[in-house]
Order: structure tokens, then C-alpha cells, then sequence
């Protein structure tokens, strides 16, 4: 069983530049508290993510952390010129020594996508990005001729650390998603209740188990789920539940601005997400017997925890690196 992070740099009200800083003082937490990476998303023109140049803000983590891994959850590959791309996550790995998740994605917000122009051609466009990178990373050779980027005898002077590549992440919400990612040797991560966690688990390792790789290590099946942590479960509900109603409006924002429905599954009530194990707050001991139920339910290997939300002062988040690091890594590592 691992623990990550995964951060939508959601805005918070500070200035950015102090949010900035204090999560840089956060990520050096989770290094120094043995979490296994932090994955961070990629949104743009919302308040839902102020680091939408998810490589400028991974090469601060590169230099701030010695052992954390850490990458895009998701990068948007149908905003991005592949050679670019190719040319950051080469960057990073190298910067990092080889400690670069490499997460990727077509972009779930049609509405962010159509700032960059791009409409219902995202799908072929993702497939010509992630084709080219790919082949740019494992070959160290860009020769390509699609719908949408022509390269030609393209020299690539760097190369990543990891090879073929670094490992890829994809988000999943279906079973047959979650069949093909297993064929494609991807680590995933989903959101949503243990229960329907469940079935992409359970959709994953079945045909992982059929596959020409089955004797390897299973990859990362992931979670994610709001965690907050405090001496009573009083002072950790006072700062979770308005914390929590701020994510949820930037979450909502773009979507609600453009009256279309958003397709997540969070509830906007905050009780109603601690009900459904979607939000883990209280107590060490309490948040450990909740963490412990959800990842058997959910069948999961990993679970990522969204620590900093919302308008969350950094000290409280703090607070959780270090209850997670004393009182509940422990329990779970020598459980398994």
C-alpha cells in the first residue's frame, strides 16, 4: 500500500505567489514524510488550477524534494505541440534523476479545451501527441507524418532518465477503461465511492491477470480522497468543511459560468461527502479506521490524498503530513 498526493492547486485567496511558496513548503512535507509522489492537475482559466503550466511548477518541486516523485495529473496532451511536450518530460526526469510520473489525458473540460481552440477533434488529438511522444522518448528518434503535426528528422538531444519512459498515469471512470489501461501497463487513479471504485479494480485486475505481463508487479490502482487530520475531530471538521466548499465552488465554476453539467460525482454538501468516505476528517485514529475500510472496499493499492484544498491554512495541512507520517504510514506499511 502507497500514499501520494494529488493537488489541483485549487486558488485559496492568497496571493499567488504566497500560495506558491507555502505549497512548495508542503511538497518538501510530503518528501521528508515518505509519501510515494505528488501529482498535480492542469486546468486553465479557473480557479480550480492556478499551476496551468504543470512543468514550471514540477521543475521547483524537482529541486525542493530528494526522494518524492511527482508529475502531471493529467497533462492536457491535446493543448500540447509534441516535440514541446517531449522535450519537458525529458527535462524533468533529468532535473529529478529519474523521479518523474508521467500522468496524461485528452482534457475533461470542454470548455478549457475550446480557450486553445480545440473541439471534438481533442480525441485524435491526443492520439497523435501521446503516438509521437512516446515514440520520441523510447527511440530518441522523431519521424511523423499525421493529421496534425508533421516532424521530420527531428534531432532530440535529450533523453529521460527512466526508460523506455517514465511511468504513465490515466484516469479511469469505466471498467473497460480500467481493461485497457491494465493492457497498456498504466497505473490509474479514479475518484468517486468505494463501491464503484470497486468495479475498476476488480475490471483492472482481471485483465491484467490475462495479459502477456501478468507476471509482473501489479501497477497502482489509485484513489483519491479529501484528508484532513487534527487532535479532535471538532477542530479538524471547523477547518475541513469551509475549506472544502471552496474547492467545491472552483471546482464548479467554469461549468456553472457556461450552465453545462458537470461529469464528477462530488456532492456540494460537506456532510454528505464525509458520509460517503469521499472526505477522510477527524482524529489519527478515527481518519486510520476510515482510510483502512475504504481501501478494502475500493480493492485499491494506492490512495491519493487531497491535503491542501481550498481556502486550508497551510498550518492545518501541515498538521495532517505529520499524523499521516507518525500514525498512519506506519500502521499501513507494516500491515502489508
Amino acid at each position: 500500500m502507497k500514499f501520494g498526493v494529488f493537488d489541483h492547486m485549487d486558488s485559496n485567496g492568497q496571493a499567488l505567489s504566497q500560495q506558491y511558496r507555502e505549497r512548495l513548503e508542503l511538497v518538501a512535507a510530503y518528501d521528508e514524510a515518505g509519501l510515494y509522489a505528488y501529482h498535480l492537475a492542469e486546468h486553465h482559466g479557473t480557479p480550480l488550477g492556478m499551476a496551468c503550466a504543470p512543468s514550471v511548477f514540477l521543475a521547483a518541486v524537482s529541486q525542493r524534494t530528494r526522494r518524492l516523485r511527482f508529475g502531471p495529473l493529467v497533462y492536457t496532451l491535446s493543448l500540447y505541440h509534441p516535440l514541446r511536450l517531449l522535450e519537458e518530460i525529458c527535462m524533468l526526469d533529468q532535473l529529478s534523476e529519474g523521479r518523474l510520473e508521467l500522468g496524461i489525458g485528452r482534457g475533461v473540460s470542454p470548455i478549457e479545451l475550446g480557450f486553445y481552440g480545440v473541439g471534438t477533434e481533442a480525441q485524435a488529438r491526443y492520439t497523435e501527441v501521446l503516438q509521437v511522444v512516446l515514440q520520441g522518448l523510447s527511440t530518441g528518434k522523431l519521424e511523423h507524418a499525421g493529421e496534425y503535426f508533421t516532424l521530420k528528422d527531428v534531432p532530440l538531444e535529450l533523453h529521460p532518465v527512466q526508460r523506455p519512459h517514465p511511468p504513465l498515469w490515466y484516469g479511469v471512470a469505466r471498467a473497460e477503461t480500467a481493461s485497457w489501461a491494465a493492457g497498456a501497463r498504466m497505473n490509474i487513479v479514479t475518484n468517486g465511492p468505494a463501491a464503484q471504485v470497486c468495479t475498476l479494480t476488480a475490471a483492472y485486475r482481471a485483465a491484467w491477470d490475462k495479459s502477456p505481463h501478468a507476471d509482473a508487479p501489479l501497477p497502482l490502482m489509485g484513489m483519491s480522497r479529501h484528508v484532513v487530520i487534527a487532535a479532535t475531530e471538532t477542530a479538524a471538521r471547523a477547518v475541513a468543511a469551509p475549506a472544502y466548499h471552496r474547492w467545491y465552488t472552483s471546482l464548479l465554476y467554469l461549468w456553472r459560468q457556461h450552465n453545462l453539467q458537470i461529469p464528477l460525482s462530488f456532492p456540494e454538501d460537506f456532510d454528505t461527502a464525509c458520509a460517503r468516505g469521499l472526505c477522510l476528517v477527524g482524529t489519527p485514529e478515527a481518519v486510520r479506521a476510515q482510510m483502512a475500510a475504504e481501501i478494502s472496499t475500493a480493492g485499491v493499492n494506492y490512495l491519493l490524498c487531497r491535503i491542501a484544498f481550498g481556502d486550508l491554512p497551510l498550518a492545518c495541512a501541515l498538521d495532517t503530513v505529520a499524523y499521516l507520517k507518525t500514525a498512519l504510514l506506519p500502521t499501513f506499511q507494516t500491515a502489508t
